[in-house]
């Protein structure tokens, strides 16, 4: 795949006592790209996002982001840099609405967050630019109500407009479907396929229908261990996947996984 690549994991490998978590694990994200980062539970999917984003820090190896080593930075210090995550529990300010809790994170992102308490209306451009986030994420029609009462889906939709507000290079979306009813799933999955095309995507996921509606990259994780990588096709194509996923469940033409566990 070309393109400039934005995201690089070279080499990486954690240790946790006599236990290696992430095993020599590289990782190239492309600009743009929409890639999806799968595996069987216990795969290793969460270790490696903590690692990228910060959380834990490297027995081994070198992240760099947009050319500059990160390896070492603090997490917030990435996510000012543009690298950013969404959680798969859901941290929201329960008390406050969907039009506060944007406009407290685009006061903040533009260096107003001394002042995000001033009335809402203080700030014309943060105002749009928190209209414009509801708007896209179809939050708009449940802007006032506090954040507790919402849906759950429409919380994973602030959630990922929460990540978007922070103005992203690299978005890490983290299980975006998980928990989700059924009946609120397709407009999460709309919104998920019309994410600014100039934010990288990497996606961690175990809805195989998500990963290969979404992805035109996959990595699959193996106890740790990187398995293979290539497009979807590649990928569904490829028996060592297949093997790795029987006992799972197959459907259609790619090997299919629903897991609740993390990784």
């Amino acid at each position: 795949m070309t393109g400039e690549t934005v995201l690089s994991a070279t080499g990486l490998v954690m240790r946790f006592g006599g236990i290696t978590a992430t095993n020599n694990v590289s990782l190239d994200l492309k600009r743009g790209a929409r890639h999806a980062l799968i595996g069987p539970n216990g795969a290793g999917k969460t270790t490696l996002i903590n690692l990228l984003t910060g959380v834990l820090t490297p027995t081994e190896g070198r992240i760099e982001l947009l050319g500059e080593d990160i390896t070492r930075l603090a997490p917030h210090k990435r996510v000012a840099r543009g690298l950013v995550r969404t959680f798969q529990i859901n941290q929201l300010f329960d008390s406050m609405t969907p039009l506060e809790t944007l406009a407290l994170v685009v006061s903040r992102q533009q260096g107003l967050s001394a002042q995000w308490w001033r009335p809402l209306g203080a700030s014309a451009r943060v105002v749009e630019r928190a209209s414009e986030l509801l708007e896209h994420f179809r939050l708009a029609d449940v802007a006032q109500q506090a954040v507790k009462q919402l849906a759950y889906g429409k919380r994973r939709l602030l959630e990922i407009a929460i990540a978007l507000a922070c103005e992203p290079r690299v978005l890490l979306l983290d299980e975006p479907v998980a928990g989700v009813p059924a009946g609120e799933r397709e407009e999460l999955l709309q919104t998920v396929a019309a994410l600014p095309s100039d934010v990288s995507v990497l996606l961690i996921e175990h809805d195989m229908d998500l990963v290969f509606s979404f992805a035109d990259r996959m990595t699959v994780l193996v106890n740790g261990t990187l398995l293979t990588e290539g497009s979807p096709e590649e990928i569904a194509g490829d028996p060592k996947v297949k093997e790795v996923y029987l006992g799972h469940g197959t459907s259609g033409s790619h090997a299919h996984s629903r897991e609740d566990g993390h990784a």
